[in-house]
């Protein structure tokens, strides 16, 4: 792709409005400095310090984070939140981020999602992050919850020009992005062919039909019965790919981590590399910062192979951020390609 056409393309996502559902987890990032340990006079145990709160939303909202990084015009979230201080601050940290709340769902029935991770001061300076702590809902969605999404979601379908669904959790039936809201959404991809409806799931993604899917080489291996791993052959991502793609009765979209992105356009299949990195990299947030690149250069016009490189831009960019879910700027996605791509436009 031509730097031109890059510019083209990003010029035009100020005009997009997009709507993301799925699974709002509070991400907090708490800094320990070992050397102020105490021992709690209550248990003996050593009481850990902590020096700095860091917190910002998660999940789905770090696919609206890249977003709103990349300029979209407007930005809808769907969701589930509690009647709790987490909820409190994932609606804050998505308002910051000038995300419209309006159609979050919240009730007393559920807990909002948390990831608490703790990172420890190292005599170096640098941060080693320790065990995590997650905080999520493991009883099934209740009824009233999902009718309550399932309004939202047909109300939001006249409103945008994409619909991205995000299932982060790996027990089925107990978030957002139920069997019921699955199946709505394969409907609303029937009735409306114009608008966009793109599915990244941990644990499901199989499960969703008639819309755009998005997967990694190993799940997709594992999905099909393909071979996967090392040593890497884009045949076998191919092959996988365009299983997955009769399976599910939509478009499929392929991430290889450092290979790139794999992708069916014009009928061919096409393997559209990654950025080259050097020295350390933390890929927390890369599938999401891909995920958004990919569909806004989507909405915005771009063949499948185009939107491709824009996510690969994306994560290329968020993987050099240490120790946070980064995101991805239209400056800093132009620089990247300046960096490695601009002499193959």
């Amino acid at each position: 792709m031509r730097r031109e056409r890059l510019l083209d393309l990003m010029e035009r996502f100020g005009k997009l409005r997009i709507a993301v559902m799925g699974d709002l987890f509070l991400d907090r990032w708490l800094t320990i400095d070992p050397g102020l340990d105490e021992p709690s006079l209550e248990t003996g145990l050593t009481a850990w310090q902590v020096v700095e709160s860091r917190r910002c939303a998660g999940a789905a909202g770090t696919v609206l984070n890249n977003l709103s990084a990349l300029g979209i015009g407007k930005l809808y979230a769907i969701s589930l939140l509690g009647l709790d201080g987490e909820g409190v601050e994932v609606k804050r940290a998505l308002c910051e981020r000038c995300v419209d709340t309006s159609l979050l769902v919240e009730s007393g029935l559920i807990v909002t999602p948390a990831y608490v991770k703790p990172m420890f001061m190292q005599p170096d300076g640098t941060l080693a992050e320790g065990n995590r702590m997650d905080h999520k809902n493991r009883k099934p969605t209740p009824r009233q919850l999902e009718n309550a999404l399932l309004e939202r979601l047909r109300d939001v379908a006249g409103q945008v020009d994409a619909i991205i669904l995000l299932d982060q959790l790996t027990e089925e039936n107990t978030g957002v992005l139920t069997q019921a809201v699955r199946e709505a959404a394969a409907q609303l991809g029937r009735e409306h062919p114009e608008l966009l409806l793109f599915a990244d799931s941990r644990a499901f993604i199989d499960r969703f039909h008639d819309v755009v899917i998005k997967c990694n080489n190993l799940e997709a291996a594992a999905l099909t019965g393909m071979p996967g791993g090392e040593p890497f052959r884009s045949e076998d991502v191919f092959a996988a790919l365009d299983a997955l793609s009769a399976r599910t009765g939509g478009q499929v979209v392929v991430t290889c981590n450092a290979h790139g992105v794999a992708v069916r356009d014009g009928g061919k299949p096409v393997l559209v590399p990654a950025a080259k990195q050097e020295g350390p990299i933390d890929v927390c947030g890369a599938g999401d910062a891909c995920t958004a690149g990919v569909v806004s250069a989507l909405c915005a016009g771009a063949s499948p192979s185009e939107a491709a490189l824009m996510g690969n831009l994306c994560s290329g960019v968020t993987v050099r951020k240490l120790d946070t879910t980064g995101t991805a700027s239209q400056a800093e996605a132009l620089a990247l390609y300046d960096e490695q791509f601009a002499s193959e436009g």
